[in-house]
């Protein structure tokens, strides 16, 4: 990796070189800096509330790739936009877990910032500043980036911004053309109904496969139920895979639901990431050869072990 100084736009972190194996899993998305508050008691306005506060390394597509090499994949490759302010200490946790980060270094804007109050029952709520998350562009991508790339997957938070959905465009088109297979989580169900599901659903057109949960799911079609809505979205991508929480996984292809995949018990301590930690054994397992159900599956065992861990990411041997 090489050092990620201060002068310059924007510098990758690393060259992703030539090649690098058929099956390895490039992760378009975002870093960020998540600060976790977690709070046994409601939140008390306008004065002191006790909680257990931490600074981790976070971001939907991060902690997909973080879980996705814990899942077995070999071969993770990240690339995102991060400020100078921590690009050094980012690409080093990501290094340190496996994930060979590709990093592109903005020195106009720091790295995103999550703040993520979890409460008794272990739910969260986010505050989210994206900083240099949206900035990444079109100019940041580059074909070469799928070498050796045997899937694509993509974090929905740079649909929301016309800039990086730029970016998105580019490596869809590219991928597409090179005939890698692309997935997309939508991400957000509060920034997926400020951008509106018919500018996401065009943004996302030549996509593989969507793994949306069930808010996401139900705002995209407008039905109420998950099942049903997991049907209609399969009529539009070849694949749909819904994350129930707690209650596993829906799989639907040609406009039905194929498979009700039961969800795995844990003790739940913090929901942050649990549905990244699933696309990271999803996404794994699929490389490995897995048909969609069983790689749900494993989704399902990456997110049970997630909430039971603080943070979005899984422990660094």
């Amino acid at each position: 990796m090489s050092d990620p100084g201060p002068a310059g736009r924007a510098r990758a972190t690393e060259d992703p070189g030539p090649g690098g194996g058929a099956g390895a899993l490039l992760i378009v998305g975002d870093v960020v800096t998540d600060v976790v508050a977690r709070h046994r008691t409601p939140l008390a306005h306008g004065t002191d509330t006790a909680a257990e506060i931490r600074t981790l390394p976070g971001g939907a597509g991060a902690n997909a790739a973080c879980w996705a090499v814990s899942s077995g994949c070999a071969d993770v490759r990240l690339l995102a936009r991060v400020g100078a302010d921590s690009a050094r200490w980012h690409a080093a946790q990501l290094g340190s877990a496996g994930v060979r980060p590709l990093l592109v270094v903005d020195d106009d804007a720091p790295t995103a910032t999550v703040v993520s109050l979890v409460d008794a029952s272990a739910e969260r709520t986010f505050l989210t500043d994206s900083g240099a998350v949206l900035r990444l562009d079109s100019a940041d991508w580059s074909a070469s980036l799928l070498d050796g790339v045997g899937r694509l997957h993509i974090s929905g938070y740079l649909f929301f911004a016309p800039v990086s959905r730029g970016a998105v465009r580019a490596a869809v088109e590219s991928a597409t053309a090179r005939g890698v297979p692309v997935s997309v989580d939508p991400a957000s169900a509060g920034f997926l109904a400020h951008l509106g599901a018919d500018r996401f659903l065009a943004a996302a057109d030549g996509v593989g496969v969507l793994l949306p949960n069930a808010d996401e799911a139900r705002l995209l079609t407008g039905i109420p139920d998950a099942e049903k809505a997991a049907a209609e979205l399969s009529r539009r991508f070849p694949l749909v895979v819904v994350t129930l929480g707690p209650d596993g996984a829906l799989v639907a292809a040609d406009g039905a639901v194929t498979a009700r995949v039961p969800p795995e018990s844990a003790r739940a301590v913090d929901s942050t990431g649990a549905g990244d930690a699933f696309n990271g054994g999803f996404l794994a397992s699929l490389l490995a050869g897995a048909d969609p159900v069983t790689a749900a599956g494993a989704g399902c065992r990456a997110g049970a072990l997630s909430v039971a861990l603080p943070g979005g990411r899984p422990p660094v041997p």
